[in-house]
């Protein structure tokens, strides 16, 4: 078996690959005539898309304000509920949940390495 360094090292040469894969794509992209008024199109449809929105949200009024701060308890709440049940995991504790329908839910853990310098 592959230890983390090894694997580590593969998903640092993969993404370099992709990246100038990503790059050479965008220059052809770039040179399409086509592709390029299709995008100035695109723009100005999104821009309208987000007037409408703005004009939508301002219509909702308060109802628009309570969406936007149950975002932020909701991604508070996420945060909460994951220190706990990794705190659970640490104490040796099975971690897991049930919803309304008697659903059992268990968590998913993820591993990331940021770069510390």
């Amino acid at each position: 078996m592959k230890d983390v360094q090894e694997v580590f090292n593969e998903l640092q040469v993969a993404k370099k690959e992709m990246k100038e894969i990503r790059k050479e794509y965008k220059d052809v992209l770039a040179q399409d005539a086509e592709y390029q008024e299709f995008l100035e199109k695109l723009n100005t449809m999104r821009e309208t898309k987000k007037q409408h929105e703005l004009s939508a949200q301002r219509d909702m009024g308060m109802r628009w304000e309570k969406m936007e701060e149950l975002k932020g308890e909701v991604k508070s709440l996420q945060e909460m509920i994951s220190d706990i049940s990794l705190s659970t995991l640490m104490d040796g504790e099975t971690v897991e949940v049930r919803d309304e329908y008697d659903n059992l839910y268990e968590p998913m853990y993820n591993v990331n390495f940021k770069k510390v310098n």
